[in-house]
């Protein structure tokens, strides 16, 4: 699928591919109602929509959520996009707030996905701007990805599945567990091996350095992890 992203938007690379891989085999009942937790150009969005889905697109960019509205427009694709944190109703300037996350109906999610940031950074909490609040996730990369794990519980409708991507420099192991612990029933249902790109390659020797890799180790494997309420 072709789009349009301009400059300042998380392209759609192998983290996505993946993701929409699973996605195209999850059962899907026409009017389902999904949640994009990171939206970026509205790649994920943009598919779920063609399955018949309502689906709610998050980011804390302005940008990505006019490229992705953008997107959907020009394919005649409805969307809705929220400006916000983890979900459409939680302030994107206050992301301890507490909040009741439901789909703008009133409802809850039969479908969350998300391709959240999760590569390791040298310096505490999030970006503070511009691109890489897309992808950097604290010194273990799991800023954003414990967040998600405490709080996607109560997003879903029982039956409702998370469809979540990241990579093995981010202990998908930890994700499972804490989803586990959060109720819901937790596999690993797609991996793929792929070699570092500019950024990964960039910070490879701090990776070193910080034990997330072993020295020379220039491939990470990505992982797409299934969540089911019951």
């Amino acid at each position: 699928m072709l789009l349009l992203r301009p400059p300042g938007v998380y392209p759609a690379q192998g983290d996505t591919a993946l993701l929409l891989e699973a996605l195209g085999r999850e059962p899907l009942r026409p009017g389902a109602r999904c949640l994009d937790v990171g939206t970026g150009s509205g790649a994920l969005a943009l598919a779920a929509a063609r399955r018949g889905c309502r689906v709610t697109a998050v980011d804390l960019s302005r940008l990505s959520l006019a490229t992705a509205w953008l997107n959907a427009r020009l394919r005649r694709l409805p969307l809705r996009v929220r400006h916000g944190d983890l979900t459409p109703d939680t302030p994107a300037d206050v992301p301890s707030a507490p909040s009741t996350p439901s789909t703008p109906d009133g409802g809850r999610y039969d479908l969350v996905l998300s391709n959240p940031p999760y590569v390791p950074a040298p310096h505490p909490g999030p970006a503070p701007r511009g691109p890489a609040r897309a992808w950097d996730a604290g010194p273990d990369g799991r800023l954003l990805l414990d967040r998600l794990c405490r709080r996607v519980a109560p997003l879903l409708a029982p039956g409702g599945v998370l469809l979540l991507v990241q990579s093995s420099l981010a202990r998908p192991e930890a994700t499972v567990r804490q989803l586990r612990a959060a109720g819901l029933r937790t596999s690993v249902v797609a991996r793929r091996l792929q070699g570092f790109g500019p950024l990964m390659t960039a910070r490879a020797p701090w990776f070193e350095r910080t034990g997330l890799i072993e020295p020379g180790v220039r491939t990470e494997e990505l992982v797409v992890i299934r969540g089911v309420r019951a």
